[in-house]
């Protein structure tokens, strides 16, 4: 059973930068796609990004020249979200998962809402202070 624990939120100030971590035992995470999500408060989950690992490097659900970038670790079973340019609007739980049996980034990270995605964390929890 594929287990994943989010780390690296907080507090920062607007214009700064966090790096979330999204550690997994049980499974190796370049077997999986793996996303980013996050809800604020009163809103819905919405997909950040996400990641499907391939021989050849990987695929993304984006352009990865915004101002959130997602990668992986091998050698540490992890995946990452470095957030640039923090926004108040940013602030919200983000949220790790991963599944097998997607193996498109953009249909994990645009239909998620209508998947039953296999593996969540429990959240790390981002506040942008203006």
């Amino acid at each position: 059973q594929l287990q994943l624990v989010e780390s690296g939120g907080g507090l920062v100030q607007a214009g700064g930068s966090l790096t979330l971590s999204c550690t997994a035992s049980g499974g190796v995470l370049r077997d999986y796609t793996v996303g980013w999500f996050r809800q604020a408060p009163g809103k819905e989950l919405e997909g950040v990004s996400c990641v499907t690992f391939t021989d050849s490097g990987a695929d993304y659900s984006d352009s990865q020249k915004g101002r959130f970038t997602i990668s992986g670790d091998n050698a540490k079973n992890a995946v990452y979200l470095q957030l640039n340019d923090l926004e108040p609007e940013d602030s919200a739980i983000y949220y790790c998962a991963a599944d097998r049996a997607i193996t498109a980034p953009q249909v994990m990270c645009l239909l998620h809402s209508i998947l039953s995605i296999h593996s969540w964390g429990q959240g790390t929890r981002v506040t942008v202070s203006s």
